[in-house]
């Protein structure tokens, strides 16, 4: 059910945008005690003043987003929130919930990403102190300071989620012996506590991260230390598992699945120690390997160096829903990130994450003022064929003269200078290209390094999302963003092959349940710097003529909209 909030919205007419606002009751609520019935009016109305005493609002949802958190607040109810993608590049939506967490008379948690900690801690929450007739303390750690504390406690949203799932663990979890123990299993964080987490975006692969196990060498060593009577039989399995992952054809992306022969080697390996002696003698991460290998549904794998000769073994769950769920049910939360889901209700995002039913509201970009020019030409070859690689690489140079051109004759003068981005999720194409483009522009051009003002990097996604969760002083804005394909997951990577065979046995569409948001998610994050520009609309170029004949080229302009799109090259854009 959609519906307009205009209660919300009523000091914001200045400004658009599309709120949905959508709500269930098959969470848990936790009502706090002695709750403010008028904790909304009150962060409506210091919030409006501190944004005139500012100046400026830099972002048009303040209001909304800050009197839906005060609310969650209030009635103990869960709540995610989407935002624009350069609202969270910016930052400009956390004034939003940090007001109502201060002003909130009960204890609360925030927890945000670790590259966000010393900002909020030094900058955002003093500059409100100061700003707002603040008295609630607040507190950073690990854990919960004390029993009677009732402020707000500033954590790392990613020790939050370690600690919150070694304590309710499940079958993907942390192994019920390391539970019992006090270094784990104790509970840094009580129940019941109103819980605001930033960077929704990052969630699932920090779960993934957390509930996965890798083995390197020197677990090899402790597994030899543990079993001495066993050492021979030991390295003799090693030398053969690693004999096994070597003869993988060598790939792109240096991991292969465990297949086969691996599987028995391990599997002989385990039972062998088991009957050794006894299973709590082995060390920690092989304990949690076990546990997750042998489960039906996970994902196993091996990263190797083969410059080097090493390998790792990996192992860990295939969906984190289950593990997730009982996370949840402990504590109203409020969950904030952007391009989570192309629904409003977010129930893709929902069901990989363990969310049940819970309120929802959908922020969009700014149309007047976060536009783009999006060149998207319409005669480009496919790119899974021959001549692609050559129309594309034509393309960046005419795209990068016209660019010098516009610098050269003055046109670009009243704004500064700025680099040039190319994206290219293929890495052999991604290494030949800087190499092309080197040899042509010199010096200017970088591989996935820093690069000046003037600069031309060229990268691959993940090394572009890393970049924008640098420190504000460390990022680069380009006038000009060229993608030359759509960031779809590649079916040749396997871990990606194996989530997809994932979803063909449970009989889903894994290309709209997976390939495809994965795509939208990674292209709203990629364009967000390109919106920064204030004075003037940057440039994205999108080289992938998919997004023309394919049907789900309308889902890729939904994701770049706002954006003022041509089939030809204007020089005036620069």
């Amino acid at each position: 059910m959609r519906c307009f909030v205009p209660a919300l919205l009523c000091s914001c007419s200045a400004f658009f945008y599309s709120v949905f606002f959508y709500s269930a009751s098959l969470l848990p609520t936790f009502t706090p005690l002695n709750c403010t019935p008028v904790i909304e009016t009150e962060v409506h109305q210091r919030l409006r003043a501190y944004l005139r005493d500012q100046g400026h609002t830099q972002w048009p949802h303040h209001l909304t987003m800050a009197r839906l958190v005060a609310r969650a607040l209030r009635v103990g109810r869960s709540a995610l929130i989407q935002t624009d993608s350069l609202a969270a590049y910016q930052g400009s939506h956390r004034l939003s919930y940090l007001i109502p967490a201060l002003l909130w008379p009960e204890p609360a948690v925030l927890a945000v990403p670790n590259e966000l900690l010393e900002t909020v801690l030094q900058q955002d929450i003093p500059n409100l102190q100061q700003g707002l007739p603040i008295i609630k303390p607040v507190r950073s750690g690990d854990r919960w300071p004390d029993k009677d504390f009732r402020g707000l406690l500033v954590t790392s949203a990613q020790g939050w989620l370690s600690n919150r799932l070694a304590v309710f663990n499940n079958d993907y979890s942390v192994p019920q012996d390391v539970i019992n123990s006090a270094a784990v299993s104790q509970n840094l964080f009580p129940p019941g506590i109103p819980t605001l987490i930033d960077g929704a975006s990052s969630l699932e692969g920090w779960v993934r991260d957390l509930l996965s196990e890798t083995l390197s060498g020197q677990d090899w060593e402790s597994l030899m230390l543990a079993y001495p009577s066993q050492r021979a039989f030991i390295r003799d399995m090693r030398v053969k598992i690693t004999h096994a992952v070597f003869q993988h054809p060598p790939n792109p992306y240096r991991c292969h699945l465990i297949g086969s022969p691996e599987q028995m080697l391990l599997l002989e390996l385990y039972e062998w120690l088991k009957v050794c002696g006894d299973t709590s003698q082995m060390p920690l991460p092989w304990r949690r390997f076990w546990q997750y290998f042998l489960q039906p549904e996970r994902l196993a794998w091996s990263r190797l160096d083969r410059a080097l000769g090493s390998m790792a073994l990996c192992c860990g769950p295939t969906d984190i829903d289950s593990a997730l769920a009982p996370v949840w049910a402990q504590q109203p939360i409020v969950l904030m990130g952007s391009a989570l889901d192309t629904d409003t209700r977010a129930e893709r995002y929902r069901d990989r994450m363990g969310l049940g039913d819970m309120t929802c509201l959908c922020f969009g970009p700014d149309r007047h003022n976060d536009l783009i020019q999006l060149y998207l030409p319409d005669r480009l070859p496919m790119p899974n064929t021959s001549h692609f690689k050559a129309a594309v690489l034509q393309e960046i140079r005419q795209l990068i003269a016209a660019r010098r051109t516009a610098q050269e004759t003055g046109n670009a003068a009243e704004t500064a200078p700025e680099p040039t981005v190319i994206l290219i999720g293929d890495v052999p194409l991604k290494a030949q290209f800087a190499a092309i483009l080197a040899a042509e522009f010199g010096s200017r051009v970088q591989l996935e390094a820093p690069i000046d003002e003037q600069g031309i990097l060229v990268t691959g996604w993940d090394y572009w999302r890393a970049h924008q969760t640098t420190s504000t002083t460390a990022r680069i804005s380009p006038g000009l963003l060229i993608i030359t394909t759509l960031p779809i997951p590649s079916l040749e990577n396997p871990l990606v092959a194996a989530r997809v065979a994932a979803y063909k046995r449970r009989r889903q569409d894994w290309f709209k349940a997976y390939l495809l948001p994965e795509a939208l998610s990674q292209l709203q994050h990629a364009v967000a710097p390109v919106r920064s520009h204030r004075c003037h609309q940057g440039v994205v170029a999108l080289l992938d003529n998919r997004v023309n004949y394919r049907s789900y080229g309308t889902d890729v302009l939904a994701a770049l909209s706002p954006a003022a799109r041509s089939s030809y090259l204007n020089e005036d854009w620069f």
